[in-house]
């Protein structure tokens, strides 16, 4: 009994560990603070590209853009008037990676092509498994969880949306992201 004791605070220990080793990011948004953690261990490829973009101040300035109520909410990619930031080249998709698109989590968003993500994220407002890998299609590729401002992601998940620069589903008052700055992970 003892032996099994020890063994499961060990493991518990190890776990907190990997988990606090995670890298962070806050995103400060016009609707408040969401901290994000990302799996590092899980989705490498995905985590260093978005980190990439962060420590390079890309997303500062730019607003969730598509906000679907009982889906997601998606960023990363285009600025207040609708212009489009550059991005750097498409990355793989790791959407084989185990994780799912679960409530809170963060994902790559892509086109149609597998391989198609490059700056622009989304975070899922519910369960979303038809989003996994092999549902219907290679799938979105977790590499986060938003660990710290939920209430925040709810409140962006119900703006006021319609159309603009021909694109749905945009805040009919944007939704700015002032920043998004890497945060020490939690103790």
């Amino acid at each position: 009994m003892l032996k099994k004791l020890i063994a499961t605070v060990a493991f518990t220990l190890l776990a907190s560990t990997a988990l606090a080793d995670n890298p962070r990011v806050l995103l400060n948004t016009s609707h408040g603070d969401i901290e994000i953690e990302l799996f590092a261990d899980k989705a490498p490829i995905s985590v260093e590209n978005f980190l990439r973009y962060t420590d390079a101040g890309h997303y500062d300035g730019l607003i969730f853009h598509r906000v679907i109520p009982g889906f997601m909410i998606q960023g990363g990619g285009f600025d207040s008037n609708m212009r489009q930031r550059a991005v750097g080249q498409p990355i793989k998709n790791e959407a084989d990676n185990g994780l799912k698109n679960d409530r809170y989590t963060l994902a790559m968003a892509r086109t149609q092509v597998r391989d198609s993500a490059t700056s622009q994220f989304f975070i899922n407002l519910v369960n979303n498994d038809f989003l996994n890998h092999g549902s219907r299609d290679f799938g979105y590729a977790v590499f986060g969880q938003v660990v710290n401002g939920q209430a925040v992601v709810e409140t962006i998940g119900k703006v006021q949306t319609g159309r603009q620069a021909g694109h749905s589903d945009v805040p009919t008052l944007p939704v700015i992201i002032n920043s998004a700055k890497r945060v020490n992970s939690a103790e």
